[in-house]
């Protein structure tokens, strides 16, 4: 009796501290320490419509009665969690924020956003993501104290509705960090169903370090959250790197951007062969996309990349002058 209790003390104490199930939960404690398991969890990425004016009220409005349409989607596909967009609630546009404009871009008046509509619409879907038993992580401002300026952020809501971690992005672009943004410090890691997560945003995936760093925290995934480009001048460059992350560090990469670029770079998720496994349409309309995604342990190609990176080669590099043994170099 006293051995049950302490098992299930031990269960409740992973899953308040993870936010996984009771039983996903009992059966990572249950596992043998040299036991490779396979995971898997049903997922969905969101392409959402662009709202880039904080002082809309009703568009602040609407971009929440948006996404917890698509969270209901993705509920009713038997999808554990959903990814949105960099600025799913509002992606505030430089021009509209900026003290000086909107002709010239100058330093952003934050003020000018209405916090308190913002709160509201991010508290509706908090407690809709419970009502859903529904992880949600999301794209939003996040107000600091004034003379700070704020955050951009993803928001990683749990299937009870709490806010179980915050991703700041890092890696700002010129306006941002020097018109809009505060950055952030650091990579924000979380677990759902056994399977460990990691968060990007904005311009973040032109930056090989935050992947590789990520693929040393030993994630299955990464979720990468951007406002995506003019869709009058759309890039293929982020779809074409996010395929190559996913390739190159051997785990899944979900890209989530705003509906206008679907009709050129879609929302999708890339699975570890560097191949995408499923795609939004195309169709410039908020949609989502599910499916499947889980971990492979018998995969050799995570571990001999570790080795790669580390000192593998250097014992066998030969010291010295390729021409010191006479030979032609053609």
């Amino acid at each position: 009796m006293t051995q049950n209790g302490n098992l299930k003390r031990l269960v409740r104490a992973r899953a308040a501290k993870t936010g996984e199930s009771y039983t996903a939960a009992l059966q990572h404690i249950r596992q043998r320490p040299d036991e490779a398991v396979i995971r898997s969890i049903r997922i969905a990425v969101a392409q959402t419509s662009l709202f880039n004016d904080p002082r809309d009220i009703s568009a602040l409005r609407a971009s929440g009665v948006e996404m917890r349409r698509l969270m209901e989607e993705a509920h009713k596909t038997g999808a554990r969690l959903i990814h949105f967009p960099e600025g799913a609630t509002c992606s505030p546009n430089k021009r509209i924020m900026s003290e000086n404009g909107p002709r010239e871009i100058g330093p952003s008046n934050w003020t000018r956003c209405e916090w308190s509509i913002l709160r509201e619409e991010l508290e509706a879907t908090r407690n809709f993501a419970s009502e859903l038993k529904l992880w949600t992580i999301f794209g939003s401002v996040h107000q600091l104290t004034s003379p700070h300026r704020p955050h951009n952020s993803l928001y990683v809501i749990s299937d009870r509705g709490e806010l179980v971690t915050r991703y700041d992005e890092r890696l700002l672009s010129n306006t941002k960090i020097s018109l809009m943004y505060s950055p952030g410090k650091n990579p924000v890691t979380f677990e759902v169903d056994g399977l460990r997560f990691g968060c990007s945003m904005g311009m973040e995936l032109h930056y090989p370090e935050i992947f590789t760093e990520y693929e040393r925290h030993d994630v299955d995934c990464v979720l990468f959250s951007t406002t995506g480009e003019a869709p009058s001048a759309p890039s293929l460059a982020f779809a074409a790197e996010a395929l190559g992350h996913a390739a190159s560090n051997s785990y899944w990469i979900s890209f989530s951007a705003h509906a206008p670029q679907s009709v050129t770079v879609p929302s999708g998720i890339a699975a570890p062969d560097g191949q995408w496994a499923v795609q939004c349409p195309t169709s410039g309309e908020a949609a989502i996309a599910v499916t499947t995604i889980r971990n492979d342990p018998e995969s050799p190609a995570r571990p001999w990349r570790r080795n790669a990176r580390a000192n593998l080669y250097t014992p066998h590099q030969i010291d010295g002058d390729p021409r010191s043994d006479g030979r032609n170099l053609f």
